[in-house]
C-alpha cells in the first residue's frame, strides 16, 4: 500500500487543562495522498485552523501524531509551506525580497535564489511587480506574493487556511483558478481550509467535513468531477447534488452547536 504524504493519527488537542480547558480536536485521523488536493470544511470553531496549525508544526498536539512522508512532525519545516488568510508580508520589503526571504537559510547561491524568485513571481502572475511594496498592491496581489513565498522552497505539502477569505468574489474566483493552475503544474499535496462549500468542491479531490467542537472528521466526500475545471461546472447537476449533501452535513453540526449554546434547546423549538 502506498504511504500517505500526510498522516494524522488519533489527534486530540485542548487549550488549558484536560479537566477545565477547551477541547478543540477529539481523536482526529486522516490522510492526504501524494499530489492530492483536500479541503476541510465545518462550522465556525470546529478546530479546522487548529488542525492545520498542528500539521504545520506551529502547535504541539496534546495527543496523537502527524507524519509527513512517514516522519514525525516536531515543529515547522521546509517540507510544509503555509499560507494564511492574512497576508503576513513584510511591509518594508518589495515583492522580490518578500519571496526571497523564504530562502534565507536554504543554502542556494545568490544566482539560484534570484532564478527561483523570478520563476515563482512569474508563476503567480506578478512579473513586473518585483519592486512594488505590499501597500502598493491589491489584496489579491498580496496573497499571490504569499503563495509565491510558500512555494519558492519547493515544499512537499502546501497548507492553506482560508487564503481567499478576505477577497471580493471576483478576485476570489480568479485566485482559485490561479491556485489550480499552479497546483496542476507543480502537483504538490494541498490541504485547504475554507468556509465556502462551492470553493471546496471546485478546488478539491476530496472534501472533509468536521463535526462541531470538539472537531472530528464527520464525513468524507469524493469530488469526481473532471479536471481541469472551469466555473461552468458549478451549475452541473453533479456539482449541485454534491453541494447539497455537504451543506446538509454541515447544517446538522451547526444545529447541534446551536443547541448546546442554547442549553439544549434549538431556537423556536418547544419545551
Amino acid at each position: 500500500m502506498e504511504q500517505s504524504k500526510v498522516a494524522v493519527r488519533r489527534l486530540s488537542h485542548w487549550f488549558g487543562t484536560p479537566r477545565s480547558g477547551l477541547m478543540v480536536l477529539d481523536d482526529v485521523s486522516l490522510s492526504l495522498a501524494q499530489n492530492e488536493f483536500v479541503s476541510v470544511v465545518g462550522t465556525s470553531g470546529c478546530g479546522k485552523s487548529t488542525l492545520l496549525n498542528i500539521i504545520a508544526g506551529l502547535i504541539d498536539p496534546v495527543a496523537g501524531d502527524v507524519l509527513v512522508d512517514g516522519g514525525p512532525v516536531t515543529g515547522p519545516g521546509r517540507d510544509r509551506g503555509v499560507v494564511f488568510q492574512t497576508y503576513t508580508l513584510f511591509p518594508w520589503m518589495p515583492v522580490r525580497k518578500n519571496v526571497e526571504f523564504a530562502l534565507k537559510k536554504s543554502g542556494f547561491t545568490k544566482k539560484e535564489k534570484q532564478a527561483l524568485v523570478a520563476h515563482y513571481i512569474e508563476t503567480v502572475g506578478l512579473k513586473g511587480f518585483e519592486n512594488a511594496y505590499p501597500n502598493q498592491l491589491s489584496g489579491g496581489m498580496r496573497q499571490r506574493v504569499a503563495i509565491a513565498r510558500a512555494l519558492v522552497y519547493n515544499p512537499a505539502v502546501l497548507l492553506m487556511d482560508e487564503p481567499f477569505g478576505a477577497l471580493d468574489a471576483q478576485t476570489r474566483g480568479m485566485m482559485q483558478e490561479l491556485l489550480l493552475r499552479v497546483w496542476e503544474e507543480h502537483r504538490i499535496t494541498v490541504m485547504f481550509i475554507t468556509h465556502d462549500v462551492d470553493e471546496a468542491i471546485f478546488m478539491s479531490d476530496r472534501v472533509l467535513v468536521m463535526t462541531a467542537r470538539p472537531g472530528k472528521i464527520k464525513q468524507e466526500f469524493a469530488v469526481d468531477l473532471p479536471r481541469p475545471r472551469r466555473y461552468e461546472i458549478m451549475t452541473s447537476p453533479e456539482f449541485v447534488a454534491l453541494k447539497h449533501a455537504i451543506v446538509e452535513t454541515i447544517r446538522e453540526e451547526t444545529l447541534k452547536s446551536m443547541a448546546l449554546v442554547n442549553g439544549g434547546m434549538l431556537p423556536g423549538a418547544g419545551g
